[in-house]
């Protein structure tokens, strides 16, 4: 503990991206050996004009993409999840770069098993590296040491989020001190955590160690903005601001663009706007419906067209036209789950319907009916995650009860999606079960990453083991 308090009293958190540097590099080379034994049973070959080439090239590439959008960054709030992503998206970049590189220089005697257990190698060591890193400092600043302490300016809504989410854990290392504020609003838990007033704010800061200021004021309070940054600037303490983008949208996140110098506020982030996301989802998606279609349809189809065709007359595959991504329409696929009827283009099924086959309550209740839309999504016209596609009268129905009911449709409508896995799946009984489900597809359209897509599809696939209650 005596040396965690001689040291907390230096500022490490500045030379901390450059050790991050050095032990990659460290770890980059360890991967580098640890790869040539697995593949080779020791290092000689490493030694060759060519690896000792590519190893510059590897260390090289590595530190020029830390450096890039400030990746070796360190969040004090950041989750693994995060860093996770990052560090995946970072190698690929530097896998490609390198097999540019060794193409390019015709390096022929370069071992691709070598490279490929260099990868596995290094990831894994990257990951047990982020992880203690990790542990580390949430044991020193669950001690109390390395934190930083910080005042919110304004005492309401937006000022006890940020409250909220800095102070919730102490080892994110942040430590509360107070709001300032001329009146106290209803949100605020505890009213004696108010200091003082705008006018207290100086003296304050003055006789107390205080690392960040965060500011929660309308725009209106500008001159008053103004003075605190002045003070601030003064005494050495970083200011932030929490813009009220409750203003202009109730939407859970925002996205602020700079078209030159000019700030522009989106409403809601969207990471498919962005083409490589695109086109990592895209790749995505053809791969697994590929699979499947190669693997599965082959033995499955012929077993159930035989029952369907024994069970029914009529056609093996239902198609049906649904809305899909910007309000285009599709002919969706899907296995024939009903007898042949009039209202398959306008009603729904409920539970115990009585057009149901007994094969077709079987296979809806294990989406096996839905397996034709890999198909489609082959095709381009859906996604293998994704909010659902509505029927074209469910789209104008609900279009007019839901204000951000076509905000769904920004994306490439899902065989699965985030909603159905949460429990939002089959008949909607009443408009909330509905507005629900729009607000966890727009969830979804916000928070896209291809880790959250494998997530959906894991859960997709317990789901139909343990057995849904509202699969009918």
């Amino acid at each position: 503990m005596e040396i965690l308090q001689k040291l907390s009293h230096y500022r490490f958190s500045r030379y901390f991206k450059l050790l991050f540097v050095c032990v990659d590099v460290v770890l980059l080379n360890l991967a580098t050996v640890l790869s040539a034994l697995t593949r080779f049973g020791s290092i000689d070959k490493l030694l060759s004009k060519e690896e000792r080439t590519v190893a510059l090239l590897s260390i090289l590439i590595w530190v020029a993409l830390l450096f890039q959008n400030d990746s070796n960054r360190s969040i004090r709030v950041e989750p693994i999840e995060s860093i996770l992503v990052r560090t995946i998206r970072k190698l690929i970049i530097h896998a490609a770069l390198i097999s540019v590189f060794v193409v390019y220089l015709q390096y022929y005697d370069i071992s691709r098993l070598r490279l490929f257990s260099f990868y596995l190698i290094f990831f894994s060591l990257l990951m047990i590296s982020r992880y203690l890193s990790m542990k580390l400092l949430k044991y020193i600043r669950a001690q109390g040491y390395n934190f930083k302490t910080f005042i919110v300016v304004g005492a309401n809504e937006s000022g006890e989020k940020i409250r909220k989410i800095l102070a919730k854990d102490l080892t994110f290392g942040y430590k509360f001190l107070g709001f300032f504020d001329e009146k106290i609003d209803l949100s605020i838990d505890n009213h004696t955590a108010v200091l003082g007033d705008f006018d207290a704010i100086r003296a304050f800061v003055m006789q107390h160690t205080v690392d960040e200021m965060y500011v929660s004021l309308h725009i209106d309070k500008i001159e008053i903005i103004n003075q605190l940054t002045l003070i601030c600037e003064q005494n050495m303490i970083r200011i932030k601001f929490i813009p009220d983008f409750q203003l202009y949208t109730k939407a859970s996140k925002v996205e602020v663009n700079f078209y030159e110098n000019t700030p522009v506020l989106m409403f809601r982030t969207e990471p498919l706007e962005f083409s490589g996301n695109r086109l990592l989802k895209k790749v995505f998606d053809l791969c697994f419906s590929g699979l499947v279609i190669l693997l599965i349809f082959p033995w499955l189809f012929l077993i159930i067209m035989l029952i369907i065709k024994i069970e029914s007359p009529g056609p093996v595959f239902f198609k049906q036209e649904r809305a899909g991504r910007d309000k285009k329409s599709f002919t969706c696929l899907k296995f024939r789950s009903m007898y042949i009827n009039d209202l398959a283009n306008d009603k729904i099924a409920e539970r115990g319907d009585s057009r149901v086959t007994k094969f077709g309550a079987f296979i809806r209740k294990t989406s096996i009916d839905e397996l034709p839309q890999f198909f489609n999504v082959f095709w381009g016209d859906m996604s293998v995650v994704g909010p659902r596609p509505h029927m074209i009268n469910v789209v104008k129905e609900y279009s007019d009860l839901i204000d951000n009911y076509l905000v769904r449709q920004y994306a490439k409508p899902g065989i699965t999606g985030w909603a159905q896995v949460n429990g939002y799946r089959g008949e909607t009984k009443e408009l909330v079960d509905m507005e629900n489900r729009v607000e966890y597809d727009i969830w979804y359209i916000e928070n896209w990453s291809l880790m959250l897509d494998i997530k959906i599809i894991i859960k997709t696939i317990i789901n139909i083991v343990k057995g849904e209650e509202n699969a009918y």
